[in-house]
C-alpha cells in the first residue's frame, strides 16, 4: 500500500484539505451562508491569493451536499480574451458553467442543459440561466470566481442580465436564487462598469441589486499559530512563538506571504529542528530575492496611474493630493492589497514595504558601483560613515540625473538613497523600512551581524532619517531631530544619522552637496546630519 503524500504549506492555485495545510476556508465569510440563505446577490473580494477560490468552492460544496441547493462555484477566468466581443464572451462563460457542473459529480437532473438554449448575444446568460433553473429541482447558487476576468462589452452585458434575471423573479421567471461576484474588485467598481455614478445611493443604476459586500481578511496571529500547529502536528517540527510573531510582524496576516514563508522554511531552506524568528527573516529575504510571482504581480502595478497616485506620496512621507477621484483610486489600491484597509494611509504589511522600494530602486541602483565588501571593518563592524562619504560621492555624480528620471518624482530621493543602502548592506546585513503618507520622514534601521570578540554573535544596528527640505518651507532639521529622537527611542540606540535632501530652487550646486555636522536631539543624543 503506498502511504499518503505528506501535506504541505501551499502557494499556487486553491488549497485542498487532503495535500495542503490549510484553516477551514468558510468561517473566513461568515455572514455568506446568512445571505444565501435570503436569496441574496452579493460580492466577495480580496486582494489575489487570499483564499477567495478555495472559500467559494468549499461553501459551494457543503450547500449542494445538504440536499437542497445546487451550488457551483466556477471561474470566468476562460472569458477574459472576449474582451468586447459579447457573443463570444457568453459562450466562454456558459462552457466554463457546464465544465464546473460536470466535474463535479452531480447527477444528471442537476446539470445545466445541453446544449444551452439559442438566443440572441447579448441575452444568452439571460435564457440559458432561466432554462437551468426551470429544470433545476434544487435552488440555483452560482459562484462567479474571478469575475475581474470579464471586461469591456461583456462585462457590461453580464451585469445588465444578471440584473434583469434577478429583478423579473418577484414575475415567476426561473433564476438562480443568489449569486456571488467574486473577484478583486469591491461593488463600486462593478457600478462604475455599467455607467452608475458610485459615489451616490442611486436606485435607478443599473447594478444596484448587489445588497452587501464582504472582504475576506487576513489571517490573525491566532490563526497563523493554528495553522502551523498543524505542520508541527504532523512532523513534530515546531514553530516557536517568537517565529510565528515574526511571521505575523512581516506579513500582517496576509494569507499567500504566510504560506509561503513557511514554505520556504520547511521545503525550500530544508531546516531541521524547531523553526526561530531568524528563519523566518531569511526565508522573507529569500522570497524577495527569488522575486515570487505574487510579489511581482504586485510590483506591477506600481506605475498604473492610479496606484502611482496613492503610493507616491506614501513613500515621499507627504499627503496626497485629494479630489472628487481619489477615493476611487484609494478603493482600487486597497482591493490590490497593497496598503492597509484603514488609516493611516500605509504600505499593507513589511515584506510589501521593502518589495516597493527595492523594485522602485533597481534603476539607480545599478549605477552603485562600490564594492559592498570594503565596507566591513576588520572587527567585522559595517563602516557607516565611510558609507555616508561615499553616498556624498555618489549623489554628487548621478543624483541630478536619477531624479529627473525617476518615475516617481516626489519620491526620487528616498528611492536613490534606499537602493543605494540596499546595495552595500544587503549582501550581509538587512534593512528594515518604514514610510507612510503625512509623516514627513522614512525611517531605516541597518542591521549588521558580526561575530564579537569572544566569538559571540553580535548585531550592530544603526538607524537613520530621511527629510526632504521643499520649497516655501523652513529647514527640517528641528522636526527632524525630534522625530529620530523618538524613533532611536523606540529602538533604543543612543546615536543615529539625519539625511536632509534639499530640493529647494535654491539649494547649493551638485557639486557642493553633502556636507556634515555633528549635533544632539533634543534628549541629548548624538547626531551626525548629512545634507544633501
Amino acid at each position: 500500500m503506498i502511504p499518503p503524500r505528506a501535506r504541505f504549506f501551499n502557494t499556487a492555485g486553491p488549497c485542498d484539505p487532503q495535500r495542503h495545510y490549510m484553516l477551514p476556508p468558510t468561517p473566513r465569510l461568515p455572514r455568506a451562508r446568512a445571505l444565501i440563505d435570503m436569496d441574496r446577490y452579493f460580492v466577495v473580494h480580496a486582494p489575489r491569493q487570499t483564499g477567495k477560490t478555495t472559500g467559494l468552492r468549499t461553501l459551494a460544496s457543503e450547500l449542494t451536499a445538504e440536499g437542497d441547493v445546487a451550488a457551483l462555484a466556477f471561474s470566468c477566468e476562460r472569458a477574459k480574451v472576449a474582451r468586447d466581443d459579447v457573443g463570444w464572451g457568453e459562450s466562454m462563460l456558459l462552457d466554463s458553467i457546464r465544465a464546473a457542473a460536470e466535474r463535479s459529480g452531480w447527477p444528471e437532473e442537476l446539470l445545466p442543459p445541453d446544449p444551452w438554449p439559442q438566443a440572441t448575444p447579448g441575452s444568452r446568460i439571460d435564457v440559458a440561466l432561466s432554462d437551468w433553473c426551470r429544470r433545476s429541482p434544487r435552488r440555483v447558487v452560482l459562484f462567479f470566481d474571478e469575475i475581474d476576468a470579464l471586461q469591456g462589452d461583456s462585462l457590461v452585458s453580464f451585469l445588465c442580465q444578471l440584473r434583469d434575471g434577478h429583478n423579473a423573479r418577484p414575475d415567476g421567471h426561473p433564476f438562480p436564487t443568489s449569486v456571488i461576484l467574486c473577484g478583486l474588485r469591491d461593488v463600486r467598481d462593478y457600478k462604475i462598469a455599467v455607467g452608475a455614478d458610485p459615489g451616490r445611493c442611486n436606485p435607478t443604476s443599473p447594478f444596484n441589486i448587489v445588497s452587501e459586500s464582504l472582504r475576506l481578511g487576513d489571517f490573525t496571529t491566532d490563526e497563523i499559530a493554528e495553522l502551523y500547529d498543524q505542520h508541527t502536528q504532523a512532523t513534530g517540527q515546531e514553530f516557536t512563538k517568537d517565529a510565528v510573531d515574526r511571521a505575523f510582524e512581516l506579513t500582517q496576516g496576509q494569507p499567500w506571504l504566510v504560506n509561503a514563508l513557511a514554505y520556504e522554511i520547511t521545503f525550500e531552506m530544508g531546516v531541521t529542528g524547531d523553526i526561530t524568528a531568524g528563519q523566518v527573516d531569511t526565508a522573507k529575504e529569500r522570497l524577495i530575492r527569488g522575486r515570487a510571482t505574487h510579489l511581482d504581480a504586485l510590483v506591477a502595478r506600481l506605475h498604473e496611474p492610479r496606484v502611482k497616485r496613492v503610493i507616491e506620496p506614501i513613500v515621499a512621507g507627504s499627503l496626497p493630493e485629494v479630489d472628487l477621484t481619489f477615493s476611487d483610486a484609494l478603493s482600487y489600491v486597497r482591493d490590490l492589497g497593497l496598503i492597509k484597509e484603514r488609516p493611516p494611509l500605509e504600505v499593507a504589511n513589511p515584506i510589501y514595504r521593502e518589495v516597493i522600494l527595492r523594485m522602485l530602486g533597481d534603476p539607480a541602483e545599478q549605477y552603485v558601483m562600490a564594492d559592498p565588501y570594503s565596507f566591513v571593518l576588520p572587527d567585522g563592524r559595517f563602516d557607516l560613515p565611510r558609507l555616508l562619504q561615499e553616498f556624498v560621492v555618489f549623489w554628487r555624480e548621478h543624483g541630478e540625473y536619477l531624479i529627473r528620471q525617476e518615475g516617481y518624482h516626489e519620491a526620487a530621493c528616498q528611492i536613490i538613497l534606499m537602493a543605494f543602502l540596499h546595495r552595500l548592506v544587503n549582501g550581509g546585513g538587512q534593512l528594515d523600512r518604514e514610510y507612510a503618507a503625512g509623516t514627513k520622514r522614512l525611517d531605516v534601521l541597518i542591521r549588521w551581524p558580526h561575530t564579537g570578540p569572544e566569538g559571540e554573535r553580535l548585531t550592530q544596528r544603526e538607524a537613520m532619517e530621511l527629510k526632504v527640505w521643499q520649497a516655501g518651507r523652513n529647514d527640517p532639521l528641528p522636526d527632524g531631530l525630534a522625530q529620530l529622537d523618538g524613533y532611536l527611542d523606540r529602538l533604543t540606540l543612543s546615536t543615529g544619522v539625519l539625511v536632509i535632501f534639499d530640493r529647494r530652487p535654491e539649494a547649493p550646486a551638485w557639486n557642493e552637496r553633502g556636507g556634515f555636522e555633528q549635533t544632539t536631539t533634543p534628549s541629548g543624543r548624538q547626531v551626525t546630519v548629512l545634507r544633501a
